[in-house]
């Protein structure tokens, strides 16, 4: 991942109806003036497990955890390859930077 994005790729545990999954995952996230909140979004690489839980169409909440940090989200139907999308607002799974301190040496 570019120093320059907010978002986190990698392993993560998901956590639906009580199930927890091992899964990688892609996230992206940004500060949305209209509202004032920070919204995250990405997607689960296929998971044959997260299929038989059949979220299907429900659109279920789900607890997203990273080695960053731990987030609600909402998931959405799974795409042709079998990802499914994960959407949240507010404290992502991920470290945002919030100053230019923050920011990597270079930036």
């Amino acid at each position: 991942m570019s120093a320059d994005e907010d978002g986190y790729t990698g392993p993560a545990t998901l956590t639906v109806d009580g199930t927890s999954l091992t899964v990688e995952v892609t996230l992206r996230g940004n500060f949305e003036p209209v509202d004032g909140r920070y919204h995250w979004y990405g997607r689960i690489q296929a998971h044959p497990d997260l299929t038989v839980l059949s979220v299907g169409s429900r659109r279920p909440d789900a607890v997203l955890r990273t080695p960053l940090g731990e987030a609600t989200g909402t998931l959405s139907d799974p795409d042709t390859w079998g990802r499914y999308r994960i959407a949240g607002t507010s404290r992502p799974p991920f470290d945002v930077p919030v100053s230019l301190a923050d920011l990597p040496a270079g930036s």
